[in-house]
């Protein structure tokens, strides 16, 4: 397997990438341009279909934690976190376009490990490392996507069966919805997957302003509580922001690459206006006895169902978009160098079945393992969103601009602003994981592997 993606593969050498990157971002690598016959045409997407999937993605399972983030951190903390993480993750964001627009060939966080690596003869070990890495994180969060699934199940029929088999169930709908090879489709049912946890938000607003029904409705401005307590919620806040691992793939399915700010503008508008109306709400009328996911906070068992139910195709569709980018990243890796990759071949679309159902298995032996919603984002967001949406895209300005750190006041501004982001990912990583760790030791509420009903 090659170290990157498209350098073994039919297509662009070394020396038309050094062309690609004269002539701007406006290439791509042969192999996913669909230009010719019988070939599949991985650039389809508008600015606001990227904008679109990115938000499905993004906007989906992180939203969910954050009403009782608020709830523990106080009212005036999580919003100035919430709007502290939306910057960072714009502008790290920016840069991971920056990067792209320099390195148009760059399909992955593999990829970009390859071209930082190369001069200092480390290519191939950084590719293997961040590609992987990214990978796992894109099958922890799948895994968060089938826990969520299991939660739905049982609040929908009352735990009607084992939480295990409803996790079976979920595998084989996200593995059937796993099956198309391009981003093409999940940019319309896209539509469905924001529309569905936009509704389901609102109708949990509306009915917890009229009904108050859980807790009380004291309301605290900020709190004191413990560094466990508190840094678990910072990085719960940090992975409602975590989208980053699928923002290489989105970019390369551009139809015009040099739209990407406008598509991230879309993303992060909609989801920092959404993220800190229905949190605060959501807070200010329930108490401080708000639940994770914030959707069982409805007053009857009836409602409940129904706003469950609403939420169904945002925790399928954005959970197999993050299936999608894995499967695409392995895909590659296994065909590097054949038709397969590029054409419609029985084999091919054999591979490309085997591996979406190998890592799906992961994803809902993950979604086992680790039961309980708050602890596996605060997980999920240590270990990997603290690098893929923090420090990594701060190590790519870095490096791109190595020897003019201190050309200019602007560009000592930009220094500045990146070494923040790779501490900031550093801190989410090392602290992150002491939080974690202290809070899954001390979780027993919920065993591994049960049938008991894991419903809020």
């Amino acid at each position: 397997m090659a170290p990157l993606i498209a350098s073994s593969i039919p297509g662009p050498t070394r020396a038309s990438r050094a062309q690609d990157n004269q002539q701007g971002w406006t290439s791509q690598p042969a192999v996913f341009s669909g230009h010719r016959k019988n070939e599949i045409n991985y650039r389809t997407l508008e600015w606001w279909q990227a904008g679109v999937i990115l938000i499905a993605e993004t906007v989906s399972l992180g939203i969910l934690s954050l009403p009782a983030v608020v709830a523990n951190v106080g009212l005036a903390p999580g919003i100035v976190l919430m709007i502290v993480m939306s910057i960072l993750s714009f502008y790290s964001g920016l840069v991971m376009g920056d990067f792209r627009k320099k390195y148009p060939w760059v399909e992955s966080f593999g990829d970009a490990g390859e071209v930082m690596g190369k001069n200092i003869g480390m290519g191939r070990f950084f590719s293997e490392l961040f590609g992987w890495a990214q990978t796992i994180f894109l099958v922890f969060v799948m895994g968060s996507h089938l826990l969520t699934w299991t939660i739905c199940m049982n609040t929908l029929t009352g735990h009607a069966t084992c939480t295990i088999v409803w996790g079976v169930v979920g595998l084989c709908i996200f593995y059937v919805m796993n099956i198309p090879r391009t981003l093409k489709a999940a940019s319309y049912y896209s539509f469905v997957s924001f529309a569905s946890i936009f509704t389901a938000v609102m109708v949990t607003m509306i009915d917890v302003a009229i009904e108050k029904p859980i807790g009380s409705t004291s309301l605290e401005v900020s709190r004191t509580i413990g560094f466990t307590s508190a840094f678990l919620s910072v990085t719960n806040i940090a992975a409602a922001f975590s989208g980053h691992s699928c923002f290489f793939s989105v970019m390369g399915e551009l139809k015009q690459p040099n739209d990407w700010p406008k598509a991230l503008a879309l993303l992060q508008i909609c989801d920092t206006s959404l993220y800190i109306v229905a949190s605060v709400v959501i807070y200010v009328y329930v108490g401080p006895d708000v639940p994770s996911p914030a959707l069982s906070a409805a007053g009857s068992v009836l409602l409940r169902k129904i706003i469950w139910g609403l939420a169904i195709p945002t925790i399928i569709i954005a959970g197999v978009i993050y299936g999608h980018v894995a499967t695409k990243y392995i895909f590659a890796r296994v065909f590097a160098g054949t038709k397969h990759l590029a054409h419609f071949t029985y084999v091919g679309q054999l591979g490309w079945l085997s591996i979406a159902a190998a890592i799906w298995v992961i994803a809902w032996v993950i979604a086992e393992s680790i039961p309980t919603f708050g602890n596996l984002l605060g997980l999920l967001c240590a270990l990997f969103a603290s690098w893929f949406s923090f420090g990594i895209p701060g190590i790519l300005w870095l490096w791109m601009h190595h020897e003019n750190y201190f050309s200019s006041p602007k560009q000592i501004v930009y220094f500045v602003m990146n070494v923040v982001l790779v501490i900031v990912g550093l801190v989410l990583c090392a602290l992150g994981l002491w939080s974690t760790g202290e809070a899954l030791a001390a979780d027993s509420s919920k065993r591994s592997w049960s049938c008991a009903s894991n419903a809020a």
